[in-house]
């Protein structure tokens, strides 16, 4: 598949780019995105939910009435969960959430999203550039550029850009990441991706090798 290179004014440059057909044109494999996505979503829980239980609340441990002889049901202490006050019957723990998948499924999963923004054509490749600050104008001149303002838009750089990445962080559904930090969740999340020149070669040579 080969896509127009359009500079950051939104101009054609009469280049072309060819998106390898082992990244960007897979047959997509959505239990693999199911599960990478629900991994990336684990991994990011905190898990540090807690309860307290009756061992925990604060409270006399006085017997509160004799064992036998009330009619009612044997009753210990006012820190029973039976009781209002009480502590919390099978209460959240602090636990951990994320789990291990194979690095060739995560694969999987990152190309198969990929081939489904490309053959929804919502991929844009723009050539290098940066900014001369880090204003938040610059940036949403180039979203006005490309067509993407409004839109849940992730800009893949080939590296850091402390320019690029501070003039955007004030827009809202606009974020910006490096190709090789590139995921699942953030592919599937976004509405247009947009990948410089240099980060699309970078894509290609890595499933190739």
């Amino acid at each position: 598949m080969e896509l127009s290179v359009f500079n950051k004014e939104g101009k054609d440059t009469g280049r072309k780019v060819v998106l390898a057909d082992s990244v960007f044109a897979v047959e997509p494999n959505d239990h693999a995105i199911y599960l990478d996505v629900k991994q990336f979503l684990a991994d990011n829980r905190q898990g540090t939910h807690k309860s307290k239980e009756r061992g925990e609340v604060a409270g006399s441990t006085r017997k509160i009435k004799k064992q036998k002889g009330t009619g009612g049901a044997r009753a210990g202490a006012l820190k029973s969960p039976v009781f209002v006050g009480g502590g919390r019957i099978f209460g959240p723990r602090p636990r951990n959430y994320s789990f291990k998948l194979n690095k060739k499924l995560k694969q999987l999963a990152r190309i198969s999203a990929l081939s489904y923004k490309a053959k929804a054509q919502q991929i844009i490749v723009v050539e290098d550039f940066t900014f001369a600050d880090y204003k938040t104008k610059n940036f949403v001149a180039f979203q006005k550029a490309i067509n993407t303002t409004g839109n849940r838009q992730l800009l893949v750089l080939p590296d850091y850009d402390n320019n690029i990445y501070t003039a955007s962080r004030n827009i809202p559904n606009s974020e910006v990441t490096i190709a090789a930090n590139l995921n699942t969740y953030e592919i599937m999340k976004a509405k247009n991706l947009v990948f410089f020149e240099s980060a699309v070669a970078q894509l290609n040579q890595k499933t190739e090798e």
